[in-house]
């Protein structure tokens, strides 16, 4: 079976192309990129896979069987198109089955919600897509707080809106391992899942990055507009306002689902307690 991943590149990407090689090396994986050569590294088929490029798109689609489509990063009135792009390129190039990356969160009243209603959007389209299909809504990702390590000491604790609310979160291997088992077998397909651990919260995630790495973090919430800055200072104000509505949702909690990733991955997401602690060790 030829398996074809969009956004290889990505962190994302890349790691349901490893855990595809790991886990079921029998088939033929392809790796797209928008820019190829960031892909070569990953030791597949790579091909071009430029999302506001239909004509390229179904050219490196031709005689895959399988598609994985990665969530775009442009901004919500963008990425709808360009998602449709590759479902349509996929329809015309034979494709039998498509996963779509999605998302979990509030889908209306946050600053994030432009981002969650475009990926419904995108979910609906692949429903009406007449191929088979299963969707992943992903909890957040957990690395970008352990790599915010040095910050947090810098800056002496978390400081943000997401006050008592409960976070699913994730990390990318763990999701990559689920995607290798939805993207291979039949038995996901019509099913949309919830992919994320057992929720915590922010003052419990200050005590599992205390206990990997020997700090003494506190987590104080601040409101949602003084996050809102602080994130756009930061980090810009397209990606930065995203941040400040994801944890503006964390606060309403729209990110404490039922996890259902138990069923798409064959068995538990690795949990907290053995994530930090390995955590620990490395350090």
């Amino acid at each position: 079976m030829n398996i074809a991943i969009t956004a290889a590149s990505g962190k994302l990407g890349s790691a349901i192309v490893k855990a595809l090689l790991a886990h079921s090396p029998e088939h033929h994986i392809i790796a797209l990129a928008r820019t190829p050569e960031k892909a070569q590294h990953l030791g597949v088929e790579v091909r071009s896979g430029d999302y506001n490029d239909p004509a390229q798109l179904l050219q490196s689609l031709h005689s895959v069987d399988v598609l994985l489509l990665v969530s775009g990063m442009d901004s919500p009135d963008k990425r709808i198109q360009q998602h449709r792009n590759v479902i349509e390129a996929a329809k015309q190039a034979g494709v039998q089955k498509i996963v779509y990356t999605s998302v979990q969160g509030a889908e209306e009243g946050t600053a994030f919600s432009p981002v969650i209603q475009s990926n419904r959007q995108t979910e609906k389209d692949v429903h009406e897509s007449t191929l088979e299909w299963v969707i992943g809504r992903n909890g957040i990702y957990i690395e970008p707080d352990v790599e915010y390590i040095d910050t947090y000491q810098q800056v002496g604790g978390i400081f943000n809106c997401a006050a008592e609310g409960k976070c699913g979160y994730t990390t990318r291997d763990e999701l990559g391992f689920a995607y290798a088992k939805m993207l291979t077998e039949n038995h996901h397909n019509g099913k949309t899942y919830n992919l994320n651990s057992d929720p915590i919260t922010q003052y419990q995630l200050a005590d599992y990055l205390n206990l990997a790495f020997d700090t003494q973090l506190t987590y104080q919430p601040i409101t949602f507009e003084q996050f809102k800055q602080r994130s756009i200072t930061d980090l810009g104000e397209f990606i930065g306002t995203v941040v400040a509505g994801i944890y503006q949702g964390i606060s309403q909690g729209k990110a404490d689902n039922p996890s259902h990733f138990t069923q798409a991955a064959g068995r538990e997401h690795t949990s907290w307690d053995d994530y930090f602690s390995q955590l620990k060790s490395k350090h």
